[in-house]
This record gives C-alpha cells, sequence and structure tokens, in this order.
C-alpha cells in the first residue's frame, strides 16, 4: 500500500485541524450556549481534541488508509 500525499486533504485537514483548536480554546463559552453548561466541559472538550485529532488524520491522508484497511477486513476479495 503506497502512501499517496492530497493537497485537497492537506487543506481540509488543516481547517478542521483550526476548526477543533477553536473548539479547545473556547469549550466552556461553547458548552455554556450549546451543552448543559458546567456539567458538560469536559465532554466539551474531549470532543474538542478528538476534533484535533481527525484533523490531523486528514492533514497526512491516514483516513484513507484506515478506510482501506477495514473495508479490506469486509469484503476481502474486492
Amino acid at each position: 500500500m503506497a502512501y499517496e500525499f492530497s493537497i485537497g486533504s492537506f487543506f481540509i485537514g488543516l481547517l478542521i485541524l483550526i476548526a477543533g483548536v477553536a473548539f479547545v480554546r473556547w469549550h466552556q463559552v461553547i458548552a455554556d450556549n450549546l451543552a448543559g453548561g458546567v456539567s458538560s466541559y469536559d465532554k466539551a472538550k474531549l470532543w474538542a481534541f478528538i476534533t484535533c485529532g481527525v484533523g490531523l488524520m486528514i492533514m497526512v491522508n491516514l483516513h484513507t488508509m484506515l478506510f482501506k484497511a477495514f473495508f479490506s477486513l469486509l469484503f476481502p476479495g474486492a
């Protein structure tokens, strides 16, 4: 399985990463306005860090490798 760099995936991942960093920065304000307030600060921060991780995975094009590995397990002959 050869690694292929995609400039489109890089910029989409960069945008997701920027959104995740903003989410980490203002997770308390977002939790106050959209979630249950103080009780959901940790949940909001967790989802913010997950967003950053997904953005990094898409930036370096790891998501295609993971999708190919997952679908080769489901459909071994294809």
